[in-house]
């Protein structure tokens, strides 16, 4: 069995909709590297999104740029990586130039490919630094594999949540939502006065003079409105 039909049994990706045509010459040209068949197929069956509610894997269609595959987060990354890397502290696994950012949790961990050799995407192992310290994981596999382990509960990463297998592994496709326009209630003129003379009825301070602050006046329509 292939590690994405694994992950297909235990999480299911989302129903087949609208196709997404990712167009992988345009990406890896942006890239300027190739990436892995396996990743490719991930990438394609289940679309942008996160695992688990906490795992998410960098997309060419990502909802945001920083969660894209072709955004700013690998190279800001392995600029980190690179001062880290040449000071010494704290201990980075492989050279940065090698390390290539795929995806990320919500603890602000990193999942990163060891791009070694980059002629060979196919056999680019995963590294996984701590959020918030020294330590690393790596795993002798694809995202993929990485996601199967980690999911399934072979593999037990340092620092995920203890609870995270509480609930069967799910997917939560992500896609850009518009901004939604709010209603505004009309409001005549402001008086003053009368909004300085409630507060102070009401043990609120307000200044003498000058602009009412809005956490005021929203107080006030709010006992209004009682």
């Amino acid at each position: 069995m292939t590690d994405l039909a694994a992950l297909v049994r235990l999480c299911p990706p989302p129903p087949p909709g609208r196709p997404t045509t990712i167009r992988w010459d345009a990406v890896e040209a942006d890239l300027g590297k190739r990436l892995p068949c396996d990743y490719k197929r991930l990438a394609e069956r289940y679309g942008p999104g996160r695992f688990s509610d906490f795992l998410s894997v960098f997309h060419p269609h990502g909802v945001t740029e920083f969660v894209g595959l072709t955004g700013p987060v690998p190279g800001r990354m392995r600029a980190h990586l690179r001062k880290d890397y040449d000071q010494g502290t704290p201990p980075v696994p492989c050279d940065p130039d090698h390390l290539f950012a795929v995806g990320s949790t919500d603890n602000g961990e990193c999942i990163f490919w060891i791009t070694a050799p980059d002629a060979d995407p196919d056999v680019w192992r995963v590294a996984v630094n701590e959020a918030r310290g020294p330590r690393w994981y790596t795993h002798d596999g694809s995202p993929t594999g990485f996601l199967v382990a980690v999911l399934s509960g072979l593999t037990r990463v340092p620092r995920f949540p203890a609870d995270l297998l509480d609930s069967p592994a799910m997917f939560e496709p992500l896609t850009p939502s518009a901004w939604k326009t709010e209603s505004v209630v009309p409001q005549g003129p402001i008086d003053a006065a009368a909004v300085r003379a409630w507060a102070r009825a009401n043990g609120i301070d307000v200044p003498a003079r000058g602009r009412i602050p809005r956490a005021v006046l929203d107080a006030r329509l709010q006992a209004n409105r009682a």
